[in-house]
């Protein structure tokens, strides 16, 4: 059993701040910002490609309201939502889970995207690969 699904049976603590039938959010315990947030669904999913889609509806909505609520209590307007899916993607939990970082002026986490150049037929390549 996960570390995960440990937490929502209640064999291992978390900080819990919002919990229903099907979803849970709680504090991470690494904080990465403060207000560092997963939210997960109760039943588990390894990926986002085990995940069904009235699972990820219900997941997204609650997502949402977390979000809002994490802006309220914590007076923040900025926020990263992020999520990782297997080993190449950093996955480091085998349950699927979003994390919610609220942004502060100052604050150390610094996300880089490195780009990739592609010429417009390497453009139009992959958009066939993609919905061909």
């Amino acid at each position: 059993m996960c570390v995960f699904c440990k937490i929502v049976e209640g064999s291992i603590p978390a900080y819990k701040i919002y919990e229903d039938s099907d979803i849970l959010a709680f504090l991470d315990i690494s904080q990465v910002t403060i207000g560092h947030t997963l939210v997960i669904p109760k039943k588990h999913y390894e990926n986002i490609f085990e995940l069904d889609e009235k699972t990820a509806a219900t997941l997204y909505e609650k997502v949402v309201g977390v979000a809002k609520m994490l802006k309220q209590k914590l007076g923040i307007n900025d926020l990263n939502i992020l999520n990782n899916n297997g080993k190449l993607a950093y996955q480091s939990v085998g349950h699927y889970h979003i994390h919610l970082l609220p942004r502060y002026e100052n604050d150390e986490f610094k996300i880089n995207f490195p780009t990739n150049k592609l010429t417009d037929k390497e453009f139009n390549d992959l958009m066939n690969k993609i919905t061909n």
